[in-house]
């Protein structure tokens, strides 16, 4: 089992290969593992990301297949559904470290801006329910000096709502809050910068 701290280290090494241009030859060289996983599975990290197509977490983190437990959903939100997926791999897969990535010009985070600034009875269901789980982590900024200022809004938004997410995980489930306290799992928020490809790990950082 790879511990939460290798984990963290092995993403941060991956991440800046990425930036670099570079890539590993494991990750390359993964696809020839795909006989050996047929039988199981043990990912060394959870990543709870958007779905956006420009983040593609694998390749963001330079690691390859069975490398990674990998949930997308826009705007990297925290629903039921989300929460039994991480305690399936923490819980089946022993995976001690869960990350919630989020990153720059975030367009489910600009949607939930534009319903709350502009209400607009004419949103789908589907999309509302993505904007109801991420209003309550960014409403409260709207009543700040930050909504002078739509881009420093937009990226206050999105560090904030992968703060709430982290936190749901931390909070929001018995096997995982029994898993933090007793087994060493540890959740962790960071943000992807669409500029640079650099990933920010700033939320729940365990000291060096």
């Amino acid at each position: 089992m790879t511990s939460a701290r290798d984990a963290l280290e092995r993403l941060r090494e991956g991440n800046q290969r990425f930036v670099s241009g570079l890539r590993s030859i494991d990750a390359f060289m993964s696809q020839t593992k795909r006989a050996e996983l047929i039988e199981g599975q043990s990912p060394f990290a959870v990543i709870l990301g958007c779905s956006d197509s420009r983040v593609p977490v694998e390749t963001v983190f330079d690691q390859g297949v069975g490398d990674l437990f990998v949930i997308r959903v826009a705007g990297n939100i925290v629903a039921a559904s989300q929460i039994g997926s991480v305690e399936f791999a923490a819980e089946r897969f022993g995976t001690r470290l869960v990350l919630v990535l989020g990153h720059t010009l975030c367009g489910a985070i600009q949607a939930t801006l534009e319903v709350l600034q502009r209400p607009d009875q004419s949103q789908s269901r589907n999309l509302l329910s993505i904007v109801d789980r991420i209003r309550p982590a960014v409403a409260g900024l709207l009543e700040t000096d930050l909504a002078r200022d739509p881009e420093a809004l937009a990226r206050e938004c999105v560090r904030t709502n992968v703060r709430v997410a982290a936190n749901s995980l931390r909070h929001g489930s018995g096997i995982l809050e029994q898993l933090i306290q007793d087994d060493g799992l540890l959740v962790v928020g960071a943000e992807y910068s669409l500029e640079t490809g650099q990933v920010d790990f700033f939320d729940g950082v365990p000291p060096a």
